[in-house]
């Protein structure tokens, strides 16, 4: 028969070993994070990845996310702040409108880490997470050309797309294909039959798959009435599944017609898919468990009066300071890379891929 006053006892015990476990994680704080949208798989992806890193070093999780709103993002950071958060990690819709709540957040001595995307015109960044962006433009552009070697030989008729233009990063993936590029447009092998060059042309508002579409339908129709497309730099998948609807629709993937060389970024299901299929070549992968991990590492650091690991302390100026950075190395993926690098690492499952 138990004993009452010994289960009580032990009970009791529970109790107070349970309330010394959630007073440690209590101690850590909340890091509040803000993704801007649940519209591409990649910021669900790295907003569960967070979660689960900084639940597991004992900080409670704020997640929300803006959906491409520029004030919804400002209001639930500024509640964040409200609410006690002891740290931000950030990943701006719009990069430069942010200084007034970081103020806030600073004046609260909230840290602020800028995620994949970097805050300009902010004192009050603190530290940057992300990938070497100019090198995910060199890889678009290297397997844009690899891609259209493979087919032909030049001189190649290539259309060049850009993403947001409030995105910092933008800029950095359009640089760094460019570099890549524009000795060839000088030597004639890469013919750009549009003209249309440089951020201010080519940019994509939100990276919206949309706008990409129906950009791709005026330069067809301006352009490729005799004339055929060779390839096209698309900086982020969303965008390449426009581009390739665009393509789609003239003809282009069929049988009299092969689909131009479409390259992408951040290995979504969808264009994943597409490359199984061979409509897009290639994209850019990105490990967002990997920069997740990264993230929360770092915060650990800075919370622990510890030294945060940064690998830059030159590259990224917002305007009002550098921000020591830490840049991973991101990945170019064909679709003969898929199963080693997506499927054996986990980060998708064979059926997800085939199916």
């Amino acid at each position: 028969m138990i004993n009452r006053r010994n289960l009580l006892a032990t009970a009791a015990a529970l109790s107070v070993a349970l309330s010394a476990t959630l007073a440690f994680a209590a101690d850590k704080g909340t890091v509040g994070i803000s993704m801007p949208t649940k519209s591409s798989t990649r910021w669900i992806s790295d907003g569960e990845s967070m979660v689960k890193e900084f639940k597991g070093l004992g900080y409670g999780a704020d997640l929300q996310y803006a959906e491409d709103d520029i004030p919804n993002q400002l209001a639930q950071i500024e509640n964040m702040i409200t609410k006690g958060a002891k740290v931000l990690v950030i990943a701006a819709i719009d990069g430069t409108t942010l200084s007034d709540v970081l103020q806030k957040a600073h004046d609260k001595g909230v840290k602020v880490f800028a995620y994949d995307r970097l805050i300009k015109g902010s004192a009050n960044v603190d530290y940057y997470a992300t990938f070497d962006n100019f090198k995910v433009g060199v890889l678009q552009a290297e397997s844009l050309v690899k891609g259209m070697n493979e087919k032909g030989k030049p001189p190649f008729n290539v259309e060049l797309f850009g993403g947001s233009p409030d995105d910092n990063n933008a800029f950095f993936f359009y640089d760094g294909a460019m570099s890549v590029l524009k000795p060839l447009i000088d030597k004639g092998d890469v013919k750009i039959v549009s003209g249309q060059m440089g951020m201010d042309k080519v940019g994509t508002l939100r990276w919206d798959g949309a706008v990409a579409q129906a950009r791709m339908d005026n330069l067809l129709s301006a352009n490729y009435t005799k004339a055929k497309v060779n390839g096209v730099l698309s900086p982020y998948d969303g965008l390449s599944r426009g581009i390739i609807s665009s393509l789609k629709g003239v003809g282009y993937g069929s049988a009299t017609q092969a689909m131009p060389i479409v390259t992408g970024q951040d290995a979504e299901l969808a264009s994943v898919k597409g490359m199984m299929a061979g409509e897009q070549y290639s994209t850019v992968f990105k490990d967002t468990r990997v920069l997740a991990k990264l993230t929360a590492a770092m915060v650990d650091a800075a919370m622990s009066g510890k030294d945060v690991p940064v690998n830059d302390t030159k590259t990224y100026n917002n305007g009002a300071k550098v921000v020591p950075s830490n840049l991973l190395v991101p990945v170019a993926l064909d679709k003969a890379g898929i199963k080693a690098t997506l499927v054996d690492s986990g980060y998708y499952t064979a059926d997800q891929v085939d199916k």
